[in-house]
């Protein structure tokens, strides 16, 4: 078993690869990289993997997203102080972490899981390690959160047939959406609204990836 107290070093020389190879671009990110302890999220049988680029399951067929994919998706959502952002497919809840640390204590983040057991589990986790600007529920994802709308920034973690008309309802002028798209693999989607509430929706050079499909009304 690793000794907890390598977690840190880790932590630091994850954040110097991912640097290296261009994932993460800005301060902000690397910094939100730096902050959150990635362990905490992971299970206990696994704990030796947790700052080993990859993706990792996490129960209930879910998976912990690879960390280098996350900073890319998170250099492309271009996150700002005082945002509120939500992310579909919330998972452990280590996004959410990272979400967190970017929009700073006078943003908010919303989380959705369609699976109550690690909604449940993300919560706690998240309160436990002192978070207190983030909100996780337990329903469909692909409706966004219509009670909370309009939003800064959506991320969804899981993959989308096409990015969900409700979400795209609920984003915010100037708002961007960033999603993988498609079955089997996937393309990351960058979808902006400008302040006219036009939208336009590129597809990023970087990719394919694998995630795991979005379940719901708009999902697969």
């Amino acid at each position: 078993m690793i000794l907890l107290e390598n977690f840190s070093e880790k932590r630091k020389l994850l954040v110097e690869s991912m640097l290296s190879s261009g994932a993460i671009k800005s301060s902000s990110v690397k910094e939100a990289f730096l902050s959150v302890k990635r362990e905490e999220f992971f299970p206990q049988e696994m704990l030796e993997y947790a700052y080993s680029d990859n993706a990792f399951p996490i129960g209930y067929g879910q998976t912990i997203s690879q960390p280098s994919t996350i900073a890319m998706m998170l250099e492309l959502l271009a996150v700002e102080k005082n945002h509120k952002v939500l992310e579909i497919g919330a998972g452990s809840g280590y996004v959410l972490a990272l979400l967190s640390e970017l929009v700073g204590k006078k943003g908010k983040v919303y989380g959705i899981d369609i699976v109550p057991e690690l909604a449940m589990k993300a919560r706690t986790t998240l309160a436990n390690l002192g978070y207190k600007n983030i909100e996780i529920f337990y329903t469909d994802g692909t409706l966004g959160l219509k009670d909370f709308a309009p939003f800064d920034r959506i991320l969804f973690s899981a993959a989308c047939p096409a990015i969900p008309e409700p979400c795209i309802e609920q984003l915010n002028k100037n708002g961007i959406i960033v999603a993988p798209v498609g079955k089997h693999p996937q393309w990351m989607h960058v979808l902006k609204k400008d302040s006219n509430g036009k939208i336009s929706e590129e597809v990023s050079d970087s990719g394919p990836f694998v995630f795991v499909p979005l379940k719901g009304e708009y999902g697969f």
